[in-house]
């Protein structure tokens, strides 16, 4: 093929995607449960800020002009820039049409409760559509969140109190304490946890767990779609596939962190006009990756560290 010819059939597929990233309305769907109508999208709250405070700014607002409703973050994200960013981002006229969710990794009322307090200053904002109860990751920490005292107590206060309008839990390590934690609150009305091709080969959360929050009615909020770059450092599939995948799960929305905005305009493209994988297909990526790399290799954060109990 010669040059100019390469070059023109280029120009119009770039031509093509943009237009389409324009144009194509972003997917939306009913929260689980909630009455909270999500973007299929949902912005990463720790990526967006690894390029300064001036690159999250641009991130968001380039979120928002593509239809991203969503906007995901933590009190410990970037030591709470990631909030504060939020705040500084979404104005008081856009805060209405913008959804915003905080978690908490504290496992006692109190100190979840401040860490709440804390946010809510952060993102300038008197309320959170979603606060989560952040990286539940072993069974003691379940022990601790529902105990007298423990951190479920703040999640119901604060809902009561109308700071938070949902309540959820994220967690990444094992899905048996997934399990565990949203068989002991029947309130619970979101769960987050990763959803991707390997998973299915080790402590599989799409198997062991999203048909059980399905079951329940709870919000399915899908997490590292790409186990936090290993899947494509590892040549395992490209970041559409990995995208495409997940969407495929039977997921309400999948979290995304991104550090750039052509970062953010590649996946949101795949989101608003990839189609789902059929049966077939997600058989086949399976049958692919099983004897591949899988396991903590690639999703480290299924390991548990020397010396602490699952």
């Amino acid at each position: 093929m010669k040059r100019r010819t390469f070059l023109e059939m280029t120009a119009l597929a770039v031509g093509s995607s943009v237009k389409a990233l324009a144009e194509a309305p972003m997917p939306m769907v009913k929260l689980g449960r909630t009455e909270l109508k999500v973007s299929r999208f949902t912005l990463g709250g720790a990526h967006m800020y690894r390029g300064g405070e001036e690159v999250a700014i641009k991130i968001i607002h380039r979120a928002m002009d593509l239809g991203v409703t969503f906007f995901d973050s933590a009190w410990l994200y970037n030591k709470g820039e990631s909030d504060a960013t939020y705040g500084r981002a979404i104005s008081k006229s856009q805060r209405k049409n913008v959804l915003l969710m905080g978690k908490a990794e504290k496992r006692d009322a109190k100190s979840a409760m401040q860490q709440l307090e804390d946010t809510l200053r952060r993102m300038n904002t008197d309320y959170l559509d979603l606060w989560q109860c952040h990286q539940v990751v072993t069974q003691d920490e379940v022990d601790q969140i529902v105990a007298p005292g423990g951190a479920l107590e703040a999640f119901i206060k604060a809902k009561q109190q109308g700071k938070v309008r949902h309540i959820g839990f994220t967690g990444h390590r094992d899905p048996a304490v997934h399990e565990r934690l949203l068989a002991s609150y029947d309130g619970w009305e979101t769960v987050q946890h990763p959803v991707n091709l390997i998973d299915p080969h080790h402590k599989s959360f799409i198997t062991n767990v999203l048909p059980k929050v399905k079951q329940k009615g709870c919000g399915r909020i899908a997490m590292k779609s790409n186990a936090m770059g290993g899947i494509m450092k590892a040549n395992i599939a490209p970041i559409e596939e990995c995208l495409r995948f997940t969407l495929s799960q039977g997921i309400d929305t999948l979290v995304s962190g991104v550090e750039t905005v052509e970062q953010l305009e590649q996946n949101v493209l795949v989101v608003k006009t990839a189609k789902p994988m059929s049966k077939t297909e997600v058989a086949a990526v399976l049958e692919r990756t099983k004897n591949g790399p899988i396991g903590d290799k690639i999703e480290r954060y299924k390991a548990v560290p020397e010396g602490k109990k699952s």
